[in-house]
């Protein structure tokens, strides 16, 4: 066993590719496969299924895998508390994060980061509030940007409310309200955002108990905002996600503020390796300036 091999079969099932995890490690894809074949023949079981789909984990690939990822994650916070111990500021932080945190907050955050610690790299991991989850579940981020609630099993620390807002194409009859209350919209056609992404409209729906007429389910903003644009029916997304607005969509209140709030999970924060609690340090100090207003 090694290290080594640890990670570049953590690496492929990662990327789901011998050929892209080669290139993420400067091997050959030769050489990953070789170490793949080692590991098999020293476990005695195969890892992987190979096919024309691509490459998929066997039950007892996955039965390790786990073990693996916990593995290769101590050996990186040993690293770096021995360099931490040395006056060093080194290692790897590995994020999950979503559409909105992604181009409001991570652009400027990574940026001065990054002069503060340049010797730490920042791994992002972008996707829905449902693949979050199971990221940081499973080993795969360090922590993630969750809305909450999340899971009951996660450690959590919440960082900002951000209000839910109604989006209406600027020739729609509700445009000349001040604000709108959910009796007024409750039978218009809503462009909601895919499962996984839509936690916090349907808790919000619910609460106010009604029963949407959902026209379309969509994974983009950006293709929600076109929707609304076009008069297909109204959305109600975060205050965060409404960037790239286009000009003949009308965004309004709602008569009794409705929030998300975002936060970030880990499976145990105390556990975290010492760059991973560094950034998260900066994160909070960041939201906190005055510059960035409305945090928690």
């Amino acid at each position: 066993m090694s290290l080594a091999k640890f990670e570049i079969f953590s690496t492929v099932v990662e990327l789901g590719s011998l050929t892209k995890a080669g290139e993420t490690l400067g091997l050959t894809q030769s050489a990953v496969s070789h170490a793949i074949a080692s590991l098999e023949s020293e476990w005695g079981f195969s890892l992987l299924n190979r096919g024309r789909s691509g490459i998929n984990l066997t039950n007892n690939g996955e039965h390790v895998l786990k073990y693996i990822r916990e593995i290769l994650k101590w050996n990186e916070e040993m690293l770096q508390e021995i360099a931490n111990i040395n006056g060093l500021t080194t290692g790897k932080v590995r994020i999950g994060t979503f559409s909105s945190v992604s181009a409001q907050w991570l652009p400027e955050i990574l940026k001065d980061f990054h002069e503060y610690y340049p010797s730490i790299e920042i791994k992002l991991l972008e996707g829905n509030y449902d693949d979050i989850e199971y990221w940081i579940s499973n080993g795969i981020v360090d922590f993630g940007f969750v809305s909450l609630p999340t899971l009951h099993r996660f450690e959590v620390i919440p960082l900002k409310k951000d209000r839910m807002l109604c989006l209406l194409y600027d020739e729609h009859p509700l445009v000349h309200q001040k604000e709108l209350s959910f009796e007024m919209i409750k039978e218009e056609p809503l462009i909601m955002s895919k499962k996984g992404s839509d936690n916090d409209l349907r808790r919000l729906l619910e609460e106010n108990n009604i029963t949407p007429n959902i026209k379309f389910e969509l994974a983009d903003d950006q293709a929600i905002f076109s929707m609304v644009q076009h008069g297909i029916g109204i959305a109600i997304l975060p205050e965060m996600a409404l960037y790239r607005i286009p000009k003949n969509i009308r965004i309004l209140n709602f008569e009794q503020e409705n929030y998300r709030t975002i936060g970030i999970a880990a499976t145990s924060f105390k556990n975290l390796a010492p760059a991973t609690k560094k950034f998260i340090e900066y994160l909070k100090s960041w939201l906190n300036e005055p510059a960035h207003p409305n945090t928690l």
